[in-house]
C-alpha cells in the first residue's frame, strides 16, 4: 500500500444540499484523497455524491461546450443546494449495465480487441488486410451470413415436429403447415414419403429429404392442384420455411403469422462462422497456429500467456500493449472472462470493475472519480485487489468519492462521511466526519458495527430432505451433481466466476421451477412508480376511496381521470430551455400533489388520497384496519419486515437507493408460498445494520418451513447459515466444481477454500487490522 498523500486544502464545498431527503447538508470534502460515504441504505449517501456533486460537475462541464454540442449532450438540472464549489471534472463509475447490445464485448469496451485486431493485421499469415478486416462490426470482416452476430434465427426442429406422429396424423406442429393445408399438401402428395409412417421411423435419407430436399440435387414432383397437375421443384421443410418467413421482412406479415414464426424459431449458432462472427478470410489468418477467434474465446489469464510468446518484429510491441491492459483485468479478479464475452451478460459488479480498469489506463490527473459500491459481487479475497487499484487512481493525483458498505473498502478511506442517523425521513444528515479510526470509536450506527465481529453459528438446523441437481454442465460447470438440503438456510459461496449463479440461478431453478427467484435484475421504475403500485395495493386503495364516496375508482389515479389537468399527474412541470439546462418547477395548480381538485375533495376516514400516499408504511399499517383492508395491510407489513417501514406509499421508486430497491423486490415476494426461495446476493447495497434485519427475515422464512438459498459473498450471512455450498476453486475454467458442503464450522477447517480462508481471517480480526 502506498503512502497516503496530503489532502488538497481547497476541498469540495457543499452548502445546504436538499436533494431527496437531505436536510440542508453542508460539507467540506478534501481533494486528492479517498473519501468513503457510509450510512444505512437510504440515509442520503447517493443524494450527496451522485445527485449533488456528480450532477453539478457534469452540468458545469457541459456548459463549457458550444451550444450546438450541448444540445447533443445529456442535460442535467441544477441540484438542490445553495452552493457547490471547487469542483473538478467527475467520472462516474456506477453499476448501471454496460449495454451496447450484442455487438459490445469485453474486448470492444476495454479497447483491447482493437489491439488484437491490429496484431493480426501486422503479424498474422495469410493477411486478410487492415485491422478492420478482423472486426465483426465492420462489413469487411463480419461473417456475411450472420452479419457479425455469431448467431442466426433458425427453425427450431424440436418444436416443429412431433416425431411420434406421421404426416397424415399431424407430425407438423407449425400451424401454417398443419394437416389439410396448402403447405402440408406439398409434402404428402410429393410421393417421396410414406404418409402414415411415424417420423421417428424415418431413415437418415428420408429425414434429409424431408428437411432439405434430395441429396442428389434438384427434385421435381408432379403436384395435383385444383387447376390440374403441376410440375414443381420440391423444397424441404427447412428450405421452404426459410424462404417463406426467415429470408424476408417479418414486419410485412400478419401478426398471426409473425407470432407463429417466432414460436417455432430460436437463436442458434451461425452455421457458417460457428459463432466466431468473422468471415472466412479473417478466420484463416493465424499467429502460432491460432486465429483471432481463438484469442477472443480464450480466458484472459490464458491469453496473457499466449501473447507473451509472440516473437515478431511488428507484432511483439502490439502484444505487449495488449498484455498491459489484460493484466489490469486479471488484477481486478476478472481473469476468467474472455474478450468475446458480451457486456450485456456481465453482472453489475463485473461491469463496474471493467469501468475501473478502463479508467486506470488514463493519464489524466486532478479528476474526481465517483464509485458506487465497488465491492459489489466480489469475494472477500478480491476486495483487496480493487483496493489496490483505487489507491493507484488516488496516487495518480485524483480525488475518489466512494459510496460503500464493505468494511475492507471503508478501511481504505483517508476520510469518512457517515450519513444518517436513519433512513428516509429519519436520515439526510451528516452524523460523522473524520478518519476510520475515529469512526470506529464514534457512536454512530456505522461506527458501532465496524468494530463488531459476529461469531460463527454453532447450533444449526437439521435438513428436512434435499433437492437434487444432476448433470449440471452449463458454462464452466463440470457435470455437477449435488443435493441442496431443504428446510434450512443454505449459503452458496465461491469467488466470482466459480459457477455459483450458473448452478443455482440457472440449473437449479430450471430443474426446480417451483422456486421463487429474487435476483438483481432491475425493477421497472419511472416517475409514476411508487411502493404502493409495486406492491399492487393501489387498485384496492382506489376502490376503498371509490366505495366510501360513491364515485369511480379512476378518480383516485393520477394516471387516469384523477390527474391534475395542468401537469398530467406528474406533480411538476419541466420547461425545455432548448440549448440551456431544463428547469423543473412544482405544478402551481396542484402544488405537487398530482391530483385534480375534484379527486382531493373526497376522503377516506378523514384523509385524502394524497394524505394516504404521504403515510409511511408503518403509519399506513395502523390506518388500514377496516373491513376489506387486510390485503393492503398484509402487503405493507412486508415492507416493514424488510426494514422499509419508513418509505411513504407515494414515494417515486426512482428516488430509492439500490439497497432499498432490492429489499422492495424481496417484500413483493414474501407472500409467495412456494416453499423454496433463491436469492442472488441479497446483501447488495445494504449497510451492516440492514444486513442484520435481512438475516432476521431469512431466519423467519426458514422457521416458517421454507428453504432459503442465498448466493452470497457477505461473511456475516455465511456465518449464520445452516449449510454452506462452496464452489471453486477459482473462476472460469478453473472453477465449476463443488469444493465443500457442510456447516460453517466444518467449512472453517477446509484448507484450500478461499471462503474458508476469508472466514478464518474475519474471525481472527485480520481483515480489519
Amino acid at each position: 500500500m502506498s503512502n497516503k498523500p496530503s489532502p488538497d486544502e481547497h476541498g469540495i464545498v457543499i452548502t445546504r444540499a436538499r436533494a431527496h431527503n437531505l436536510k440542508d447538508v453542508c460539507l467540506a470534502i478534501p481533494k486528492g484523497v479517498i473519501t468513503v460515504f457510509t450510512g444505512v441504505s437510504g440515509s442520503g449517501k447517493s443524494s450527496v455524491v451522485f445527485d449533488t456533486i456528480a450532477v453539478e460537475s457534469q452540468r458545469q462541464l457541459n456548459e463549457t461546450f458550444p451550444a450546438f454540442v450541448r444540445n447533443r449532450l445529456p442535460k442535467y438540472e441544477k441540484p438542490e443546494a445553495d452552493g457547490i464549489g471547487n469542483l473538478s471534472p467527475a467520472i462516474v463509475v456506477d453499476q448501471r449495465p454496460l449495454g451496447g447490445g450484442s455487438r459490445s464485448t469485453v474486448g470492444t469496451m476495454t479497447d483491447i480487441a482493437s489491439l488484437v485486431r491490429l496484431l493480426f493485421s501486422r503479424a498474422g499469415t495469410p493477411s486478410a488486410g487492415m485491422s478492420t478486416a478482423y472486426s465483426f462490426n465492420d462489413p469487411s470482416g463480419a461473417c456475411p451470413t450472420c452479419q457479425g452476430l455469431g448467431r442466426t434465427v433458425q427453425l427450431d426442429l424440436d418444436r416443429f415436429f412431433d416425431t411420434g406422429k406421421s404426416l397424415n396424423t399431424g407430425a407438423l406442429l407449425f400451424p401454417l403447415f398443419n394437416v389439410g393445408g396448402v403447405q402440408w399438401t406439398l409434402f404428402t402428395r410429393s410421393g417421396l414419403f410414406d404418409n402414415d409412417k411415424p417420423l421417428r421411423s424415418y431413415t437418415r435419407r428420408e429425414w434429409r429429404t424431408l428437411l432439405h430436399g434430395g441429396a442428389d440435387g434438384e427434385v421435381r414432383i408432379e403436384l395435383a392442384t385444383r387447376k390440374g397437375t403441376q410440375n414443381v421443384v420440391y423444397e424441404g421443410i427447412v428450405d421452404r420455411f426459410n424462404r417463406l418467413y426467415l429470408n424476408r421482412d417479418l414486419s410485412t406479415l400478419s401478426k398471426r403469422t409473425r407470432d407463429a414464426v417466432e414460436e417455432f424459431t430460436a437463436d442458434a449458432e451461425c452455421p457458417d462462422c460457428h459463432g466466431a462472427r468473422l468471415n472466412a478470410a479473417a478466420l484463416k489468418t493465424r499467429i502460432d497456429g491460432l486465429n483471432i477467434a481463438d484469442h477472443m474465446a480464450m480466458e484472459i489469464t490464458d491469453l496473457i500467456g499466449v501473447l507473451e510468446k509472440i516473437d515478431h518484429p511488428l507484432g511483439t510491441p502490439i502484444a505487449k500493449a495488449a498484455i498491459e491492459g489484460l493484466r489490469r483485468i486479471e488484477d481486478i479478479g476478472l481473469g476468467y472472462l474472455h474478450l468475446g464475452r458480451e457486456t450485456a451478460s456481465l453482472s453489475g459488479g463485473e461491469g463496474q470493475r471493467l469501468k475501473i480498469v478502463r479508467n486506470l489506463g488514463s493519464s489524466l490527473t486532478g479528476m474526481t472519480y465517483i464509485f458506487d459500491e465497488p465491492s459489489t459481487g466480489l469475494h472477500p479475497r478480491d476486495v483487496n485487489r480493487v483496493g489496490r487499484l483505487l489507491t493507484q487512481l488516488r496516487d495518480q493525483g485524483n480525488t475518489l468519492l466512494i459510496v460503500e458498505h464493505d468494511r475492507d473498502v471503508i478501511a481504505l478511506a483517508d476520510h469518512v462521511v457517515d450519513m444518517g442517523p436513519g433512513a428516509g425521513t429519519h436520515g439526510g444528515q451528516v452524523v460523522f466526519e473524520g478518519s476510520v479510526a475515529r469512526l470506529r470509536k464514534a457512536g454512530t450506527l456505522t461506527g458501532r458495527h465496524l468494530g463488531r465481529t459476529l461469531p460463527l453459528k454453532t447450533e444449526v438446523r437439521t435438513p428436512t430432505g434435499h433437492l437434487a441437481v444432476t448433470g449440471a454442465s452449463r458454462h464452466n460447470l463440470k457435470d455437477v451433481c449435488v443435493d441442496i438440503p431443504t428446510g434450512v438456510l443454505v449459503a452458496v459461496t465461491g469467488v466470482a466466476g466459480s459457477g455459483k449463479s450458473t448452478l443455482i440461478s440457472e440449473v437449479f431453478t430450471e430443474q426446480h421451477p417451483e422456486a421463487v427467484v429474487i435476483d438483481q435484475s432491475p425493477i421497472g421504475v419511472n416517475s409514476r412508480s411508487t411502493p404502493a403500485t409495486w406492491l399492487g395495493i393501489m387498485d384496492t386503495v382506489r376502490k376503498l376511496f371509490a366505495e366510501a364516496n360513491g364515485v369511480p375508482a379512476g378518480l383516485f389515479s393520477f394516471n387516469s381521470t384523477g390527474a391534475c389537468p395542468a401537469c398530467g399527474g406528474k406533480g411538476s412541470v419541466t420547461a425545455d430551455m432548448a440549448f440551456a439546462d431544463p428547469v423543473t418547477t412544482v405544478c402551481e395548480t396542484c402544488r405537487g400533489l398530482r391530483y385534480s381538485a375534484e379527486a382531493l375533495a373526497h376522503t377516506l376516514r378523514g384523509k385524502t388520497v394524497t394524505d394516504v400516499l404521504a403515510l409511511t408504511a408503518e403509519e399506513a399499517c395502523a390506518f388500514f384496519t377496516g373491513r376489506g383492508e387486510n390485503s393492503v395491510r398484509t402487503a405493507l407489513e412486508t415492507l416493514v419486515e424488510v426494514g422499509l417501514g419508513y418509505l411513504t406509499l407515494g414515494q417515486p421508486l426512482s428516488t430509492l437507493s439500490g439497497g432499498e430497491r432490492q429489499r422492495l423486490k424481496l417484500a413483493g415476494h414474501l407472500g409467495s408460498r412456494s416453499g423454496v426461495y433463491v436469492m442472488d446476493e441479497p446483501t447488495t447495497g445494504l449497510h451492516m445494520a440492514d444486513i442484520e434485519t435481512l438475516q432476521r427475515l431469512l431466519d423467519r422464512l426458514v422457521d416458517d418451513g421454507n428453504t432459503v438459498i442465498v448466493i452470497e459473498h457477505n461473511l456475516d450471512i455465511v456465518k449464520r447459515a445452516d449449510r454452506v455450498l462452496d464452489m471453486g476453486p477459482e473462476g472460469g475454467r478453473h472453477g465449476g466444481q463443488v469444493l465443500f458442503t457442510g456447516t460453517p464450522a466444518q467449512l472453517l477447517k477446509h484448507r484450500t477454500s478461499h471462503t474458508a480462508r476469508a472466514l478464518r481471517q474475519d474471525l481472527n480480526g485480520a481483515a480489519r487490522s
